[in-house]
């Protein structure tokens, strides 16, 4: 499907008539690098080291995160963007490519036959959820638990229609979520809604990914992200997801049960070099969909001291469980309700 498409948007430019100009954009190289040091205050002695979402199960080791090579190109009508990752965050990001730390975060090539229509074929981040695989896009740098079990990445195809100034329309048929290969499998349908005020103050995104998984199991799931920024120096944006799971067993499919969350973002900037992230964000899974059995709290306090092209991110968080069973412990093994994380990053981007 993917030659197939590129092979279409290429032969594109040949069709335009006498004297109609082929615009070309210049070749574009762009990237990133990122490393941190986190400390867990209860000192735990064995992974993941009382963190329970992604790119951060480390204590008290300085750690690579990946490097981030972006290439795009476009020429007429049609477009082709390469995102390649190598290190530790990149294979955790395509957990289902075993045993390898270099990743292909997004291929897929685009053809555009109006200013309002676009055509992608490939694999592309997700449009659920608020936070990237990328870092140098999240104020924080610990990731939340909706970003950690929701999906990362779809491979298929999509179609975005421009509506209005300020409104997309976005749907598309995908493999099952996180898989770049699923030969023989159902596939999912993705789709969004993005809008937003005429002033740009106000945007919202309304996503949706849904269908089968497997033979055995059918995903439906819900996502909204808000933002509002009333002013330069302060902004809010909220994520809240629901997702439905549905199991087939030797009787037939079972009931939907669902997990859900819900976060809060306030971000202050008093100077362009300063910034100030809080995120407050809970976890419902009372149905153990997740295998939490309750639910989870955390609340994460990151700032950004930028100096051009590098930000160092110093972040505390406070992760607090509400679950049949303690989710976290000491070094001595013994079970911990809640746990303090002090961490270091920094992020360089070109």
């Amino acid at each position: 499907m993917l030659l197939f498409t590129a092979a279409l948007a290429l032969c594109a430019p040949l069709t335009t008539e006498p004297g109609d100009s082929v615009k070309t954009s210049p070749f574009k190289i762009s990237g990133y690098a990122d490393g941190y040091y986190r400390y867990n205050l209860h000192n735990p002695g064995d992974a993941p080291y009382n963190n329970l979402t992604s790119f951060t199960n480390s204590h008290q080791s300085f750690e690579l995160g990946m490097v981030s090579v972006k290439a795009e190109h476009t020429i007429g009508k049609v477009g082709l963007v390469a995102d390649l990752g190598f290190g530790r965050r990149a294979e955790e990001f395509s957990y289902n490519d075993a045993n390898t730390r270099f990743a292909i975060k997004q291929l897929y090539v685009t053809y555009s036959p109006s200013e309002k229509i676009k055509l992608t074929a490939g694999s592309w981040a997700t449009h659920i959820g608020y936070e990237s695989v990328d870092p140098y896009l999240n104020r924080n740098y610990s990731m939340s638990y909706m970003f950690s079990y929701g999906p990362f990445f779809h491979t298929g195809v999509k179609a975005e229609y421009v509506l209005s100034e300020k409104t997309t329309l976005m749907a598309g048929v995908a493999n099952p979520t996180d898989l770049k290969s699923a030969s023989g499998m159902p596939k999912t349908f993705v789709a969004q809604v993005a809008t937003g005020s005429a002033d740009g103050k106000v945007k919202a995104y309304f996503n949706y990914q849904g269908g089968a998984q497997h033979d055995s199991l059918r995903v439906q799931q819900g996502d909204v992200v808000l933002t509002f920024a009333p002013s330069s120096l302060l902004s809010f944006s909220y994520n809240g997801t629901a997702q439905y799971r549905q199991y087939r067993g030797e009787t037939g499919w079972g009931d939907y049960h669902a997990w859900w969350g819900s976060a809060l973002y306030a971000n202050l900037d008093p100077a362009p070099w300063f910034g100030l992230t809080l995120r407050g964000e809970y976890l419902g899974d009372t149905k153990s969909v997740l295998g939490f059995s309750g639910s989870v709290i955390e609340t994460t306090l990151s700032g950004n001291f930028r100096i051009d092209n590098l930000t160092i991110i110093p972040e505390m968080r406070l992760d607090s469980g509400d679950t049949d069973f303690s989710l976290f412990a000491n070094k001595s093994g013994a079970a911990k309700n809640s746990t303090v994380s002090a961490l270091l990053a920094a992020v360089y981007k070109f």
